[in-house]
């Protein structure tokens, strides 16, 4: 049974993130008079798919991706067919679909990409991404609306001879940040300070409504009975009303957490902190995903906005093949007033998807390793 509710909740959290993605891109192409020729979820064989307005609407066998094909996209206007057939046969047939061969398919409304202004475009191609964290904020409201309480960065009190309050800390600062990276949540203190080496820290808070600066902040230890060290904070921190304003701040406050956790990650990748071994890929994801559910709702929701904010700012990277490495390109092109060229732009995004295809092999083959 635990393997049937996994399925259901990877193949759950994987659609609505892609769908909310691609629908970023369809309906701000739409808005921006860009032709869109079909919109599909899912990757490979068609299981089902229908015409409406000229656009073919697809729902695929493997949910692990999906598309928008905007016309003239890739630089060249698609060629017309000169006996239009209709959408090709899925596996499946909604309701009252007529055969393929029954369907005369419209032309879609709109123009090429192409003959569209160059900010216009980058809207259709930033917008995947920003639905992604539209999706995150909501997840995350959701979740602060379920809570009994919030919790604030106001340090309540400390316990009896706490290093931390020895060294710096007073009642009632509020924690801004720590080692230089800002605390949006609760969330962020813990995070850095899991980060932090012989258990000290330099610290920024807002004390009388200034700001000031307290470093080398020391932290106790404990031992635990398996002979781990962990480190103990020595502080409580107020707990916050829950109006509507402090819910919405709070889930803003979290989303831009879960954001700065997913840039963390790839700085630290960067500069060798962690290793490209911990990565992972739809295997990772599934295994982390029966991990929440066996948990309960509220984290597999809180992974679901982990996810849907890691795959925005992924995309947003300006790496050929994806949305950033294409801004990128639109950008140049801004600039210098002319495209790039056509078979430059081709080779730079046919090199990036299979440098991404051949990351994706790596990941998952660690993940099988790490199941195993």
């Amino acid at each position: 049974m635990s393997v049937i509710i996994t399925t259901i909740a990877s193949i759950f959290v994987f659609s609505v993130v892609i769908l909310i993605h691609e629908f970023g891109h369809y309906w701000t192409a739409r808005r921006c008079g860009i032709r869109v020729n079909e919109f599909s979820i899912g990757m490979g064989p068609a299981l089902v798919c229908w015409v409406k307005n000229g656009i073919q609407y697809s729902l695929r066998l493997l949910p692990i991706g999906g598309y928008v094909s905007m016309e003239g996209e890739n630089g060249e206007e698609e060629e017309e067919e000169e006996e239009p057939s209709g959408p090709p046969r899925g596996l499946f047939r909604l309701p009252g679909q007529r055969e393929p061969d029954q369907l005369a398919m419209e032309v879609p409304p709109g123009r090429p990409f192409g003959e569209v202004s160059v900010p216009r475009r980058m809207a259709v191609v930033a917008a995947g991404a920003i639905m992604n964290f539209v999706l995150g904020f909501l997840i995350l409201l959701i979740l602060v609306s379920s809570q009994p309480y919030i919790t604030s960065r106001q340090i309540h009190d400390f316990t009896e001879g706490a290093s931390s309050q020895a060294s710096g800390l007073q009642v009632d600062d509020v924690i801004l940040s720590v080692n230089g990276h800002r605390c949006f949540v609760a969330g962020d203190i813990l995070y850095e300070l899991s980060r932090t080496e012989n258990y000290t820290a330099d610290f920024v808070v807002k004390r009388d409504d200034q700001k000031v600066s307290v470093p080398g902040v020391t932290f106790d230890t404990q031992t635990q009975e398996d002979g781990s060290v962990t480190m103990a904070l020595g502080f409580r921190v107020y707990a916050v009303e829950k109006t509507p304003v402090a819910v919405i701040k709070e889930a803003f406050s979290q989303t831009l957490y879960y954001g700065q956790l997913v840039v963390s990650s790839l700085v630290d990748l960067a500069r060798g902190r962690v290793s490209v071994n911990d990565l992972s890929g739809p295997v990772g994801i599934v295994s982390a995903i029966n991990t929440a559910v066996s948990y309960g709702w509220k984290d597999l929701f809180s992974l679901m906005a982990l996810i849907t904010v890691n795959l925005g700012i992924f995309n947003l990277l300006p790496f050929p093949a994806l949305d950033g490495g294409r801004l990128v390109l639109l950008v140049a092109e801004g600039i210098a007033r002319r495209p790039v060229p056509k078979k430059a732009e081709s080779f730079i995004n046919m090199a990036g998807m299979a440098l991404l295809m051949a990351l994706m092999v790596f990941v998952t083959f660690q993940d099988v390793l790490r199941l195993t």
